[in-house]
């Protein structure tokens, strides 16, 4: 079931005037300028680290890297608009400089470091409150007309984690999903990818709930990102530590690769590349 859905989804997004064939899964390597993100092995401290981070993510085969400067992890500190700019702009710039042909992500809520950001050097857009904490952001995406990550979250990160309250957590994340992406259709907005924010407003039974039904996201026929790499999901259950997640991660990213996931965004780009290229054979053995 998930092989046909390669198919009935939307198979290409414009990032850059680069067309993104997405019926062969891609891998995003999340780049962290951020001293508190939940996963230290991801954190860079500046530009010279952040680029030896990209050149190794791009050796190990990422097709897009993630740059976000805003810690998103539950609780995390409320940065100003200013710190964010200045953690992520010089980053974009020096890596979109250094590898020209790369496809960037600004990973941001706010509407004027994504406009930054994409002016920097940037193609896509990946916005964790799905238009909600910044009400420009859906008119921004659309006069820019680059690709939009639409991610299911619920409050803030400093809140949301008060807030994961579901009768059916899969109904309430289609409906979500419904309402946003008619607004950024009737805006003009082309590319959308869809989110479920694993974790995000979400107790642990959400999460496995969410992944377990993925597949149900097809109706909108538009492609799918998953980001499950070394979360509380995986290491909770464990008893480990985000540090010992990799397995785990790799175990839930073939789940989600069989629900249909069109883009997997990891820190551990090598063991996601090989991941895709192991479930694409499977898959294709079903021909």
């Amino acid at each position: 079931m998930a092989k046909d859905t390669f198919f009935r989804k939307k198979g290409t997004i414009n990032a850059g005037g680069k067309l993104i064939d997405l019926s062969e899964p891609k891998v995003m390597g999340i780049l962290n300028i951020t001293p508190d993100s939940f996963y230290a092995g991801s954190r860079t401290t500046g530009v010279s680290d952040a680029l030896a981070r990209a050149a190794k993510m791009l050796a190990e085969g990422a097709d897009i890297l993630d740059i976000g400067a805003y810690s998103s992890r539950p609780g995390a500190v409320d940065i100003s608009e200013q710190e964010e700019t200045e953690r992520l702009l010089p980053v974009v710039e020096a890596i979109a400089k250094n590898h020209p042909d790369a496809i960037l992500s600004v990973d941001t809520f706010r509407a004027k470091i994504a406009e930054a950001g994409i002016k920097a050097g940037a193609h896509i857009i990946n916005d964790i409150s799905g238009g909600q904490l910044d009400n420009d952001m859906f008119s921004t995406v659309a006069r820019l007309q680059v690709p939009y990550i639409l991610m299911h979250m619920k409050g803030t990160p400093q809140n949301m984690n008060q807030l994961a309250d579901y009768k059916d957590i899969v109904p309430e994340v289609i409906g979500y999903f419904a309402e946003r992406i008619q607004q950024l259709t009737s805006l003009g907005v082309k590319d959308v990818i869809l989110d479920p924010g694993f974790g995000f407003a979400k107790l642990q039974q959400h999460s496995y709930a969410l992944l377990n039904r993925m597949q149900e996201l097809d109706i909108f026929q538009l492609p799918i990102l998953a980001g499950v790499s070394r979360k509380r999901m995986i290491y909770h259950i464990l008893g480990t530590s985000s540090q010992e997640a990799l397995n785990g991660t790799t175990v839930l990213n073939t789940v989600a690769l069989l629900k249909g996931a069109n883009i997997l965004r990891v820190h551990d780009v090598k063991e996601a590349v090989e991941t895709v290229k192991l479930v694409q054979t499977l898959i294709a053995q079903a021909d």
